[in-house]
């Protein structure tokens, strides 16, 4: 832990930032299941909020560990520190006026409690992208659970890695009962219930 520092306020602030967007700003958190469909509603989302002029930003868990944390494994001591640092940038652009979306599986509930600690009440939205694993397992977008149940993947969340559901999420997308569009909209809705956008 650094010692000697000291917090420097800067004369532009969360409130000036986000009078200057129109939009509140917050972190909409994504969770779920690898091929629950994360990512691919995250951008949807993003795209519709980009079109009506919301300053967005997407931080999605494989590329994320292509930069930031490169150096990270997928222990569970590794996916705490991945989820650590994901929410402590996630603050950041929230601080900035933006919108961030961040699509991680992020599987135990305490990282992302943690996230939501760091930020006020009425910045986070968890959402809970809630797929039944065989239904993951037939979408298999990047093959992964195939090397998975084939041993060539170890710790893969939903195999032989746990996967925890949130307690109290926000909003629950039932992303195999509903298209992408149709998810999508849902979270544009809860956007505007909240009076973010």
């Amino acid at each position: 832990m650094a010692t000697n520092i000291v917090w420097h306020d800067t004369s532009i602030n969360k409130k000036n930032y986000r009078t200057k967007n129109g939009h509140h700003s917050g972190v909409i958190w994504f969770t779920g299941l690898s091929g629950s469909g994360k990512s691919t509603i995250a951008n949807l989302v993003n795209k519709k909020l980009f079109d009506v002029q919301v300053n967005t930003y997407i931080l999605d868990g494989d590329n994320v560990r292509h930069g930031l944390n490169a150096g990270l494994g997928f222990s569970a001591d590794d996916r705490t520190e991945n989820i650590r640092r994901v929410g402590e940038v996630a603050k950041l652009f929230a601080d900035s006026g933006a919108i961030v979306l961040t699509a991680f599986i992020s599987p135990y509930q305490s990282d992302r409690d943690r996230v939501r600690e760091i930020l006020t009440k009425d910045e986070f939205l968890e959402v809970h992208v809630d797929c039944p694993l065989a239904a993951c397992e037939r979408r298999d977008p990047k093959g992964l659970y195939k090397k998975a149940r084939n041993g060539e993947i170890k710790e893969f969340t939903g195999i032989d890695s746990p996967y925890e559901a949130p307690n109290s999420p926000e909003l629950v997308i039932k992303s195999d009962q509903f298209n992408e569009e149709e998810c999508a909209d849902q979270i544009i809705s809860v956007l505007k219930e909240m009076q973010w956008i």
